[in-house]
């Protein structure tokens, strides 16, 4: 698929102060009100009508609440063409809140050392808003646009997977700026299911009757223990199947002169294969339970678990033929850039996108050292993308 069309030229120094905007914004996953009023305000400044614009409620669906749903902007084509959506998601991780953005060299970092830069995901927020920006002030032709910018997507996706599908215009081609660089088209991602473990024990005296508890703590270790000798800890495979597993947090106890009776902890699974993945989560609830029936204590009683799984989001991937990938892959060898193709092992918006029936093909805007205070955001590449972005939403 060509990229032939005209692309609207637009001020790459507006295009930075942009993006540098955007970033001193704090809006960590469930608190993007204040970085949604600003896209607001610069999409009114633009001349896109109140009626264009509009939040779902994905945050009232959402476990984790929040200030404010997936903000959706749908307009009119100036020529006929099938619709395309292009979106980002507005939230960052808590590190990047009070980063200060400045340009040393080549890249944008954050002044204070202590902080993130937040590049994930203002980078991908600025280059759909410059795109519409610019279209609505040139005379290139575009066809019908949908944008949207999603919320908490660094707590699992969330705001994608409560989209309001049927606000967006039934788009035919969609595109996903997220971490990365530009030349990059990932058109598939891994699956990732939650794991939550509560180990109930019996406390007693650790000094005095020790023999008269059921450690929660030893029964956790038991099974861990088991897992990693077992292979369904940490990189799996089994055979051609394979996935990773991870136990992310243990809570509990109160104090070292008792038996620790309850902890509560945290795993994800994560695997291309479903099936693989329910698998691993049934090894898991197996070492669980026979570790809880292996600790005893003097009057021969044992603790138990309660285990339950909930999917995150489901492994997506988008064959080559498909149109939005060639139409990705057009756009960045018009830039005169070698084009990839990545199945990547994280998740991604595009996931439940796909999954809403819109498969969504991810690029990425220049950024490095995501989620941490080494963070950076590649000026050329930032600017690459916002032409990519253009040369997509045009057709």
């Amino acid at each position: 698929m060509a990229i032939e069309t005209e692309v609207p030229k637009f001020d790459e120094r507006d295009a930075i102060r942009l993006v540098t905007n955007l970033l001193g914004v704090p809006g960590r996953s469930c608190e993007e009100q204040a970085i949604a009023d600003l896209v607001v305000d610069r999409l009114r400044r633009a001349g896109v009508s109140d009626r264009s614009i509009s939040f779902d409620r994905a945050h009232h669906k959402s476990r984790r609440g929040g200030e404010v749903g997936n903000l959706i902007v749908k307009i009119p084509g100036t020529k006929r063409g099938p619709r395309r959506l292009l979106m980002a998601h507005l939230d960052t991780v808590p590190l990047c809140v009070g980063a200060q953005p400045v340009i040393r060299g080549g890249e944008i970092v954050s002044k204070d050392p202590t902080t993130a830069l937040g590049g994930d995901n203002r980078a991908g927020c600025a280059v759909i808003l410059n795109a519409l920006q610019t279209l609505l002030r040139s005379n290139v032709p575009y066809p019908p646009l949908t944008f949207v910018w999603t919320v908490q997507e660094e707590l699992g996706l969330l705001g994608a997977r409560h989209l309001s599908a049927s606000k967006l215009g039934k788009p035919q081609l969609c595109f996903n700026w997220d971490g990365g660089a530009p030349n990059a088209a990932v058109i598939g991602a891994t699956g990732d299911d939650h794991i939550d473990i509560e180990i109930h024990g019996l406390a007693s005296h650790a000094g005095a009757h020790p023999e008269d508890g059921v450690s929660a703590s030893a029964i956790a270790g038991l099974a861990i223990a088991d897992l990693q000798k077992n292979g369904w800890h940490g990189k799996v495979v089994k055979g051609k199947q394979q996935g990773t597993s991870n136990i992310g947090s243990i809570r509990g106890g109160e104090a070292t002169n008792v038996v620790t009776d309850r902890l509560t902890l945290t795993a994800e699974v994560r695997s291309h294969q479903a099936p693989f993945r329910r698998k691993i989560i049934k090894a898991y609830e197996q070492a669980f339970q026979h570790a809880a029936r292996s600790v005893t204590n003097a009057q021969g009683e044992c603790g138990h678990v309660e285990f339950s799984t909930y999917d995150k989001y489901e492994s997506f991937r988008i064959p080559k033929s498909n149109l939005s990938v060639q139409a990705a892959i057009a756009a960045i060898e018009a830039e005169g850039l070698p084009s990839l193709t990545r199945i990547i092992d994280g998740g991604l918006d595009a996931n439940w996108l796909t999954a809403h029936g819109f498969p969504t093909v991810t690029l990425g805007c220049g950024q490095a050292g995501i989620h941490t205070v080494n963070e950076s955001l590649n000026i050329a590449e930032y600017l690459t993308a916002c032409r990519i972005a253009l040369r997509l939403a045009t057709g």
